[in-house]
């Protein structure tokens, strides 16, 4: 398990927008991640909730149909779509602060900036459930800069059938495609001629593998069609002097 990447590998990032980073999980280590966000699921995780954002799946696939999100606990189920705030526990944090990680930081933002999280999420798509995440890049026009980079482990195996990430390669380099929305999301009529089905990538993953984003890398995902879970842990690094127009700053790191 690398610490570090080689030239060619950040050569390939930057002409791609994504970069698989190979098994970052050890047997042991992904077990351990995979049963504490279970028990955090099912309630049964020591844990302030009231710190944690939880979201329920859609029943329908639909994304304006996912469950209304908010702080604290929703219910023992596996169903949740999504968990925000895992910077807050001992086991997710450990995970987050790894040297590979800060290596990458560093050499996104540069060795002398702070880094700090701003959102260490688990995403999920229950089996025979999930929800369809339209084409978007990953940007929030609250923020006085754009986070850049986002890391994304697989804790269940990530398929096609399953709802593994799709990415559209180089799409990064356009910069803002509509950069008027809140959160990236393209109109029907950008999607149609930004993402077309020949140019489409599945980044499927074996669990404990992990993927290096580009924020402004165009990316979807499907609905879950098989008889397992899609589960991933996805953390977003930015420079910790990133600030909130409500002046609100972010969690540091390291």
């Amino acid at each position: 398990m690398t610490e570090q990447l080689t030239t060619k590998q950040w050569e390939q990032y930057e002409q791609d927008g994504y970069l698989k980073l190979g098994k970052v999980l050890s047997d042991a280590d992904l077990d351990a991640l995979a049963q504490r966000i279970d028990e955090i699921m099912l309630g049964k995780a020591e844990i302030d909730y009231d710190k944690i954002f939880m979201q329920l799946d859609s029943k329908d696939g639909k994304y304006e149909n996912a469950g209304k999100g908010g702080r604290g606990f929703k219910g023992a189920t596996l169903a949740y779509r999504k968990i925000q705030d895992l910077e807050f526990d001992s086991l997710f944090r450990e995970y987050t602060d790894r040297a590979l990680f800060q290596e990458i930081c560093a050499r996104v933002y540069g060795n002398e900036t702070p880094i700090a999280c701003f959102r260490a999420m688990f995403m999920n798509k229950p089996a025979h459930q999930g929800t369809l995440l339209p084409w978007h890049q990953d940007r929030w026009t609250h923020l006085d800069r754009d986070p850049l980079i986002t890391v994304w482990t697989a804790l269940d195996p990530a398929t096609k059938s399953n709802g593994c990430v799709q990415v559209i390669p180089g799409s990064h380099k356009k910069g803002l495609i509509n950069p008027s929305h809140p959160s990236g999301f393209l109109t029907s009529e950008q999607a149609e001629t930004e993402a077309p089905d020949s140019k489409i990538i599945y980044l499927e993953l074996e669990a404990g593998e992990s993927v290096l984003l580009h924020n402004w890398l165009l990316h979807r995902s499907d609905t879950n069609s098989t008889d397992i879970a899609r589960r991933a842990y996805s953390v977003c690094y930015m420079d910790a002097n990133t600030i909130e127009k409500n002046g609100h700053k972010f969690t540091p790191l390291f």
